[in-house]
């Protein structure tokens, strides 16, 4: 889930062009050659798209690469990590559980999982099932996301080091997007059902749906799956996959647009026969319950949007006058997206293998094909927006680099700074003398090896080993005595905030 920032960059910047008189017939030819034209400009490896119409697939296509430096192209078979996406599959599978009388969205969260604690205790006791879904829990977008990315923590332990990390907010006061609420709510299921969150979803969902090729983890067996990409210094590579069984109800899912066509026809059928919950349930997860704002510049910049909001494992607003259900995956090299305009009984899925913007661009071209939206090239001003944001970055790295403070010492000799640090909520990280060179691991995430250099005074700057996170600083904290009391960990990027970990030097510590 590494440099998001480009498919936010995407969703904060479109804009949206007024309704014309007249609907258009969808030209999908042209469509196709978009899309070859985008995926090559963007320099994406491989696609996979399917667009439902009237309970039909009116079009369906693999693009691409499943690896650069491979002849192996991408078909409507090939597999990719859904990522976020999963969280639907969630909400319907508790859409199911309200349905059978076995739970009440309103129910108390302690109630099936006693083991859940916040920071807050109001916010511990109050919440319910209902909140788990609509990011409104109080914590920061992506707050606690290290707990469980990459880590050895079962996802009982992840919920239970949750209570560790502060709010940022007062309970159900604003939106913060929320992974580690919806693996809690992973365990409600299981603790009402017995099953496993994705035991159910096999049965209940998969498998009614014929969505046979669709797993739940990366330790399932694959023959036809796309391989993640990542920018490593200027070059694109390809990564292995990351086991994140331990995220499973809110991001664990690898699928295809085969099999996701499937579940979209789902979601806009009106024949009882072919749904697996009922239209009242879909009206209650699609209902928004946490308004996500709505800035002054994107009113005018898109001035058709009036709302936007959270519903229950998926993202409401409005676009040329339709109201618009979707969802953004995003994960180690791979972007996803998926969208529905119910009223009408419109959906389409695009799964990517690296990490752009493009699957959000293709959405609003897609958009505008079908609701009759002004012909516009969103690919290439959302790529144009992208590079001004890379050149922006190049700026910002200078003038960190030039802030730097030359010719200084640490205050310390080397062997000082080596120990063991850690905290209740994330673990222990190992700070050890190699040839030299410091070398932190953090210890619950076996990805995580950063080489140290000296920045300046007690500031170093560390590179991690794991290609999908940047470069950032660590700086060690002395006490009044001149010794080390703690580590502070600042690696900046759009996804995890490293600053949230606290890291005391612990007892014993040489």
């Amino acid at each position: 889930m590494k440099n998001l920032f480009n498919v936010f960059l995407i969703l904060t910047l479109v804009c949206f062009s007024p309704l014309q008189s007249q609907e258009k017939t969808p030209d999908l030819k042209s469509l196709d050659r978009y899309i070859e034209k985008a995926l090559k400009d963007w320099g994406v490896p491989g696609l996979a798209i399917a667009i439902v119409k009237d309970d039909s697939v009116v079009f369906a296509k693999g693009y691409g690469v499943k690896a650069i430096g491979k002849n192996d192209p991408v078909d409507t078979h090939t597999l990719f990590a859904i990522a976020s996406l999963s969280k639907a599959f969630t909400s319907a599978s508790l859409g199911m559980l309200v349905e059978a009388g076995r739970l009440k969205w309103n129910d108390k969260v302690t109630d099936y999982v006693p083991y859940f604690q916040l920071y807050d205790s109001y916010a511990t006791r109050e919440m319910t099932v209902r909140d788990l879904l609509c990011h409104r829990s109080g914590l920061v977008t992506f707050g606690g996301d290290l707990i469980w990315y990459g880590t050895n923590y079962s996802r009982k332990e992840v919920i239970e080091r949750i209570r560790f990390l502060k709010p940022k907010y007062s309970f159900r006061s604003a939106y913060g997007y929320q992974n580690i609420m919806f693996i809690t709510a992973g365990e409600v299921l299981m603790n009402i059902t017995g099953k496993t969150w994705d035991e159910f979803v096999k049965e209940r969902i998969f498998s009614p749906l014929g969505m046979n090729e669709t797993n739940t983890s990366v330790t399932s067996s694959f023959t036809n799956i796309a391989a993640p990409h990542t920018e490593y210094n200027g070059k694109l590579i390809t990564i292995p996959y990351r086991n994140v069984d331990n995220c499973g109800s809110a991001a664990a899912i690898n699928s295809n647009v085969t099999d996701l066509s499937k579940w979209i026809k789902m979601w806009l059928s009106h024949d009882s026969s072919k749904t697996l919950i009922s239209g009242p349930t879909k009206h209650e997860i699609w209902t928004p319950h946490t308004i996500i704002p709505v800035s002054e510049a994107s009113m005018k910049n898109i001035p058709s949007r009036h709302f936007s909001s959270a519903a229950l494992g998926w993202f409401t607003f409005d676009y040329q006058k339709k109201k618009i259900l979707d969802h953004g995956g995003g994960m180690d090299g791979m972007i996803s997206k998926i969208c529905l305009v119910p009223e009408e009984n419109i959906g389409f899925v695009i799964l990517t293998n690296s990490i752009s913007g493009l699957s959000s661009a293709l959405q609003y071209k897609i958009l505008d094909l079908y609701l009759g939206g002004k012909d516009r090239d969103w690919c290439a001003e959302r790529l144009k927006a992208v590079k001004e944001h890379e050149v922006k970055q190049i700026e910002a790295d200078k003038k960190k680099e030039d802030g730097r403070v030359k010719d200084t010492k640490p205050s310390l000799p080397m062997e000082r700074y080596t120990g063991l640090y850690g905290g209740p909520m994330y673990g222990n990280v190992k700070v050890d003398l190699e040839n030299g060179k410091l070398v932190a691991r953090f210890l619950p995430t076996a990805s995580f090896v950063g080489d140290m250099r000296h920045w300046h005074y007690d500031t170093f700057e560390i590179e991690l080993r794991d290609p999908n996170l940047p470069k950032g600083l660590v700086n060690f904290i002395l006490d009044a005595d001149g010794k080390i009391a703690e580590m502070k960990v600042d690696i900046p990027n759009p996804d995890f905030d490293f600053t949230e970990l606290e890291l005391k030097r612990l007892p014993g510590s040489k």
